[in-house]
């Protein structure tokens, strides 16, 4: 079963770029940005991926961690993230149990574009999967999700 809004959400550990393995349970004590994208080096993921970049000030002001989640390779990911400067790490989902757990595969298994925000105790509270990936939740959104989770 996905995870839900109001749930605790499911811990992981997967491998990521600047050569480590990322936890969530690393970021315990701060709100955390999922973001699940589909691919590496695709045009509409690089333009998420560059927007919450460009814009990382304002996750950083409110003390947010942003990830970066994708099927694929480490290798892929560096790549991906050196010719692109992304501001946050990038993780390798290569089994995509992390998708599975957060309910972002879509019915052939390939990743929904998809964003959670886990409030600093670990509970999501904000979750959108989308249904067609051709755009994504902005900065604003996201802020807006962050400032309600620490307003509790």
């Amino acid at each position: 079963m996905a995870v839900q809004v109001g749930e605790r959400a499911p811990d992981f550990t997967l491998p990521g770029t600047g050569g480590r393995d990322y936890s969530l349970a690393d970021y315990a004590g701060r709100p955390v940005v999922l973001v699940f994208y589909p691919g590496d080096d695709t045009p509409v993921c690089t333009r998420q991926l560059r927007h919450y970049t460009e814009e990382i000030g304002q996750f950083d002001g409110l003390g947010a961690q942003v990830l970066g989640i994708a099927p694929g390779d480490v290798a892929a990911k560096e790549a991906f993230a050196a010719a692109q400067g992304f501001a946050f790490p990038l993780l390798a989902d290569t089994d995509k149990a992390v998708g599975e757990a957060y309910g972002v595969l879509g019915p052939i298994g390939f990743y929904r574009r998809s964003v959670f925000v886990v409030d600093a105790a670990g509970i999501v509270r904000y979750a959108h999967r989308a249904t067609a990936g051709l755009s994504f939740k902005r900065t604003d959104e996201l802020v807006a999700a962050i400032e309600a989770t620490t307003a509790r």
